[in-house]
C-alpha cells in the first residue's frame, strides 16, 4: 500500500529514505499506513488509506508522503490500527481515520478523512493508540481514553459500551507514562507504582484477584521505582529504575522469563536479567535491550521471533545470538541470497561461477558472508550472477559474466564482488538469466548483459558489458527480470515489457519478441510484479494477482494449463502484497502473512507436503508472518517479520541453507542465516 513511501509497493527490509521529508523529528507506524511528525510542526502520512487514515480528505493510497491539512505545531503523533492521533503544543489533540468504535473521540461513529479535534480534551502531554481505543495523559496527571470497551480498558467504571468522546479514567492521578497492551491499560504514577484495568483472564493487570476485568484502575502490587511498562497481548512488563524487569499474566509460551509456563496474577522478577534499559512485549514473546546494547529474549518462538536457531519455546531470557535481522531475500537457479540489517550480504548454494562471491567456486550448504560489499539496502540472483545495490546508490556484481551481465566492461567471469561501471543513484536491481537492469531515483532503467531476444530494451539484440538507458521508459518505480525478458512498472500504474515472447510472457496479445518496451494489455493499477522463465504476474492494488504467458505446470493458477498472450486473474486469491515466480512456479504473500504458491511441484516448491503440480493456489504448510518470498528455479524461501529465513523445494547444491542432507523439502525448514 506504500507505507514506506519510496513510491513504489516494494518491501524493503533496511532502511531506505523517504524522498520528500527532511527534519523529522518523530514518527509512527499503523497496520498499513505511517506518520512523520516534522520539526516545523507538520504531520505527513502516506500508505494505506482506505479508513481516511491518512487524513488528506481522500480515501486513496498514497506511496510518497503528503501533508495532513490543517494541521500546525504538533508535537507527537500516534497511530492504531486504522486511525491516526497528533498531539498539538496548545495540549489539543486531533484525529482522523477509521471510527467504528468512536476512536476518533469525536462523538460519532463515522469515519473521517480529515483531521478534526477531540472536544473536550485539553492539557495533553502524551497519548497512546490501542488497536481501536486510545489513552491520553494531560498535564495535571490524570488520563483520559475513548473508542473500543468491551473489556473496560476506558477504565471509567464501565464495560461493553464503547465510548465516541473521551471519559476520565477513574481514580488515577499523578501519571507520567501509560501502554496499551491486546485490551488491557497500564499507567506508572509518579511515585513508581503500576496500575492497570481492562482484561484480566490471565491475570495481566497484576493485582492477584480472579477477576477476568476491571473497569477501573487497580494497584499492581509487589513492584515499585517502575520507569517504564510494556503490554504484550496479555501479558505485561514493568521496567524499575534499578534495571531489573517484572512480569506477570499469561505465560502458556513461557513470556514471562521465569523458567515455568504458569501464568502469574501478581509481578515476579525476571531471574538473571539486570541492567536493562528498554523492554518491549510482542504478542507472546518478551525482549529486553541492556545498557551493553546486547538483547535477551524469551517466551513463544513458534515462528523463530527470539532469534536463537531454533523454534523452542524459552521460558527464561536468552540472548539472541550473532547478528541477525534478515531484511531481504534473493534467489535463482541453485543459489540464494540475504541481506541482514548491517547492511551485509550473505550466500549460499551453487557456486561453479563464484555467485557465492566468497572467492571460491565451491557450492555452501549454509550461508557465508560475501566479503568486500557493505551498506547493502537490496540483492538480486540471476542464473549464475548476484547483484546488490549499495546504500549510496551503486551496483556491485559477481558470479557469471559470458555475456556481460555483471556491467564491468569485460566479459570475464568474477568471483568476488565489483562494481557495476557508469550507472549511480540507484535503488532497486534485478537479475534474469543473463542480464540484469537496474532501477534509478529518476525514474529511469538501465540494462546490460544479454540481448538475444532485445531483452536489453535499447532497440537491438546486441550483448553489452555496461548499462545503458531502456529507450522509451520514465516514471518507472518498479522492475522485474524473467530468463530473457523484463518488466517495469510504472507510477501510473501500467505494465511495460520487452525481450522474450514465445509464450506471451510479454502480455502484448502477440508473441513477437521485443526490443523495446511495449504496454502489457488490459491492466492499470498495479502495485507489484514478478517475472518468471516465461511466464509473468502483476499485483493490482486491489490485491488481485495477474497471470499471463507459459502455463503448462499450471503456474499462471487460472486452473488451466492453456498459455496466455495477455493477463488473466489468478483463481480464489485476493490481499496480495507481493509476488515471486520460479522457472515453473509463483509464490504470493497475503496481507494476513501467508505465502500461497501453485504451479510446477516435482521438487516440493510449493511447500504443501507433496510433489504434486497445483493449477491453483494452496497455502504453504506451517508458515505465517511471512513478509517477503524469493523463487529459484526449483526452490522458494520465506522471511518473517522476525528476521528468519526459511526455504523449501530441491536443495541438491544447499540452496535452501539448512546444513542438512541435500534432500528436497516439501514443506518449509529454517535456514542457518542468524
Amino acid at each position: 500500500m506504500g507505507q514506506l513511501g519510496d513510491g513504489t509497493t516494494s518491501h524493503r527490509r533496511v532502511p531506505v529514505a523517504v524522498p520528500g521529508l527532511s527534519g523529522v523529528a518523530a514518527v509512527a507506524a499503523g497496520s498499513s499506513h505511517s506518520l512523520a511528525l516534522r520539526s516545523d510542526g507538520t504531520v505527513w502520512a502516506w500508505g494505506g488509506n482506505h479508513d481516511g487514515q491518512l487524513g488528506d480528505g481522500t480515501w486513496d493510497d498514497r506511496p510518497v508522503p503528503g501533508a495532513v491539512p490543517g494541521l500546525s505545531g504538533v508535537v507527537a503523533v500516534a497511530v492504531g490500527d486504522h486511525h491516526s492521533l497528533a498531539l498539538r503544543s496548545d495540549g489539543t489533540v486531533w484525529a482522523w481515520g477509521y471510527n467504528h468504535y468512536g476512536q476518533l473521540g469525536d462523538g460519532t461513529w463515522d469515519d473521517r478523512p480529515v483531521p478534526g479535534a477531540v472536544p473536550g480534551l485539553s492539557g495533553v502531554v502524551a497519548m497512546e493508540a490501542g488497536s481501536n481505543y486510545a489513552l491520553a495523559l494531560r498535564s495535571d496527571g490524570t488520563v483520559w481514553a475513548w473508542g473500543n470497551n468491551y473489556f473496560g480498558q476506558l477504565g471509567n467504571g464501565s464495560s461493553r459500551d464503547e465510548s465516541p468522546v473521551p471519559v476520565a479514567v477513574q481514580g488515577l492521578s499523578e501519571v507520567v507514562a501509560v501502554a496499551t497492551g491486546a485490551s488491557q491499560s497500564l499507567a506508572v504514577r509518579s511515585d513508581g507504582t503500576v496500575w492497570a484495568w481492562g482484561y484480566n483472564h490471565y491475570g495481566q493487570l497484576g493485582d492477584g484477584s480472579s477477576r477476568d476485568e476491571s473497569p477501573v484502575p487497580v494497584a499492581v502490587p509487589g513492584v515499585s521505582g517502575v520507569v517504564a511498562v510494556a503490554a504484550g497481548a496479555y501479558h505485561s512488563l514493568a521496567l524499575r529504575s534499578d534495571g531489573t524487569v517484572w512480569a506477570w499474566g499469561y505465560n502458556a509460551y513461557g513470556q514471562l522469563g521465569d523458567g515455568t509456563t504458569s501464568h502469574r496474577r501478581v509481578p515476579g522478577a525476571v531471574p538473571g536479567l539486570s541492567g536493562v534499559g528498554a523492554v518491549v512485549a510482542g504478542s507472546s514473546h518478551s525482549l529486553a535491550l541492556r545498557s551493553d546494547g546486547t538483547v535477551r529474549a524469551w517466551g513463544d518462538n513458534y515462528f523463530g521471533q527470539l532469534g536463537d536457531g531454533t523454534t523452542y519455546l524459552r521460558p527464561v531470557p536468552g540472548a539472541v545470538p550473532g547478528l541477525s535481522g534478515v531484511v531481504a531475500v534473493a534467489a535463482s537457479d541453485s543459489h540464494s541470497l540475504g541481506v541482514r540489517s548491517d547492511g551485509t550480504v550473505w550466500a549460499w548454494g551453487d557456486n561453479d561461477f563464484g555467485q557465492l562471491g566468497d572467492d571460491s567456486t565451491s557450492y555452501r550448504l549454509v550461508p557465508g558472508v560475501v566479503p568486500g560489499v557493505s551498506g547493502v539496502v537490496a540483492v538480486a540472483a540471476g542464473y549464475s550472477h548476484s547483484l546488490a545495490v549499495r546504500s549510496e546508490g551503486t551496483v556491485w556484481a559477481w558470479g557469471h559474466n559470458a555475456y556481460g551481465q555483471l556491467g564491468d566492461g569485460t566479459w570475464n567471469h568474477r568471483t568476488v564482488p565489483g562494481a557495476v561501471q557508469g550507472v549511480s543513484g540507484v535503488v532497486a536491481v534485478a537479475a534474469g538469466r543473463s542480464h540484469s537492469l537496474a532501477l534509478r531515483s529518476d525514474g529511469t532503467v538501465w540494462a546490460w548483459g544479454d540481448n538475444y531476444f532485445g531483452q536489453l530494451g535499447d532497440g537491438t539484440t546486441s550483448h553489452r558489458p555496461v548499462p545503458g538507458a531502456v529507450r522509451g521508459l520514465s516514471g518507472v518505480v518498479a522492475v522485474a527480470a524473467g530468463d530473457d525478458h523484463s518488466m517495469a512498472v510504472r507510477s501510473d500504474g501500467t505494465v511495460w515489457a520487452w525481450g522474450e515472447n514465445y509464450s506471451g510472457q510479454l502480455g502484448d496479445g502477440s508473441t513477437n519478441h521485443r526490443t523495446v518496451p511495449v504496454a502489457v494489455q488490459g491492466l492499470s493499477g498495479v502495485v507489484a510484479m514478478a517475472a518468471g522463465d516465461d511466464h509473468s504476474l502483476a499485483v493490482r492494488s486491489d490485491g488481485t494477482v495477474w497471470a499471463w504467458g507459459y502455463n503448462v505446470n499450471g503456474q499462471l493458477g487460472d486452473g488451466t494449463t492453456n498459455y496466455r498472450r495477455v493477463p488473466v486473474a489468478v483463481r480464489s486469491l485476493s490481499g496480495v502484497v507481493a509476488v515471486a515466480v520460479g522457472y515453473g512456479h509463483s509464490l504470493a504473500v497475503r496481507s494476513d502473512g501467508t505465502v500461497w504458491a501453485w504451479g510446477y511441484n516435482v521438487n516440493g516448491q510449493l511447500g504443501d507436503g507433496t510433489m504434486g503440480q497445483r493449477l491453483v493456489p494452496g497455502a504453504v504448510q506451517g508458515l505465517s508472518g511471512v513478509v517477503a518470498v524469493a523463487a529459484g528455479d526449483d526452490h522458494s524461501l520465506g522471511v518473517r517479520s522476525d528476521g528468519t529465513v526459511w526455504g523449501w523445494g530441491s536443495n541438491s547444491v544447499g540452496q535452501i541453507g539448512d546444513g542438512g542432507p541435500t534432500n528436497s523439502a516439501a514443506t518449509p525448514v529454517l535456514s542457518l542465516l542468524y
